[in-house]
């Protein structure tokens, strides 16, 4: 049952529907939120080595914190810290590597770096060019559903607010019409893969809500990335720390799973792989 197709990924193929694919991240950004971030290239590729090893299906390089309070990043700086490690793993590592940037130049250098995937956090609502160059280059393209710009629960801020009347449908609106831009700029149907954005602009208890509906996103007809990796909305639900929300992490990944997510983005890529399977062993089983 392959209803979503295959995604080519470099040369790896991503089969939609046979299995939940994962993602580990390698935050290259002094300031990340979970604590992770890595500032020199040795780490970093040690990093990389590790995830790989432990089961990541591909590698996520960032050069700027996602974080609410974090101080942005220029173009440069970002390059900077990014197309090094990129190099290095282009020509170290089997599994596909991704860019996690919402700027096209410093995707363009990712791509010529090596990358052969693109993590869009603003959903092309900062820079519509990504699309374009993810036709010209023929790379998938990660499509966020990013509020930031509305307001929404902000790490270590309480915060119980409604600021959408429907959060799904206001997630799902966004995705669409990310969706449709990329598909006008030239990006093939086959290479656009949709997150709907925990952490970014909603309350924390829309959060939950989004992962309890998340089986709303199936008429987009893509595949569904998610998240969740140590985010706020653990914490707040917990009462824990960042680097004690493996548990919840894992809570939140199988139920995603059961409600249709296809590929997660994680920093405990050990744990997370072995989450995957076996929700993989009972959803996916026929």
């Amino acid at each position: 049952m392959n209803r979503l197709g295959i995604t080519q990924c470099g040369n790896t193929e991503f089969r939609w529907g046979e299995r939940t694919y994962v993602m580990g991240i390698i935050n290259l950004s002094p300031d990340s939120f979970s604590g992770d971030g890595i500032s020199d290239l040795k780490s970093a590729v040690a990093q990389a080595h590790r995830l790989i090893a432990e089961g990541a299906d591909i590698l996520d390089v960032g050069g700027e914190s996602t974080r609410p309070d974090s101080a942005p990043v220029s173009v440069d700086e970002e390059i900077k810290r990014v197309v090094p490690v990129i190099e290095r793993l282009a020509s170290e590592v089997p599994v596909p590597l991704s860019v996690d940037t919402y700027k096209s130049e410093v995707a363009r250098r990712a791509v010529e770096a090596g990358v052969v995937m693109l993590n869009d956090q603003w959903g092309l609502k900062k820079d519509p060019q990504i699309a374009e160059l993810a036709a010209e280059k023929g790379v998938p393209l990660i499509l966020m559903s990013n509020q930031r710009d509305k307001g929404g629960y902000d790490a270590g801020v309480r915060r119980d607010t409604a600021y959408y009347e429907d959060v799904m449908a206001e997630v799902t609106s966004s995705l669409r019409n990310s969706l449709d831009l990329a598909l006008r700029r030239g990006v093939p149907e086959e290479n656009i893969i949709l997150d709907p954005g925990i952490g970014f602009g909603k309350t924390w208890r829309q959060e939950l809500e989004i992962i309890r509906r998340l089986g709303e996103l199936k008429p987009l007809g893509k595949p569904i990335l998610i998240g969740p990796s140590r985010k706020s909305f653990i914490g707040m639900v917990l009462d824990l720390p960042t680097d004690q929300r493996v548990e919840g992490t894992a809570a939140t990944i199988s139920v995603a799973i059961a409600n249709g997510v296809d590929i997660v983005r994680v920093h405990d890529v050990k744990q997370m792989v072995r989450v995957c399977r076996m929700s993989d062993a009972i959803v996916r089983s026929s």
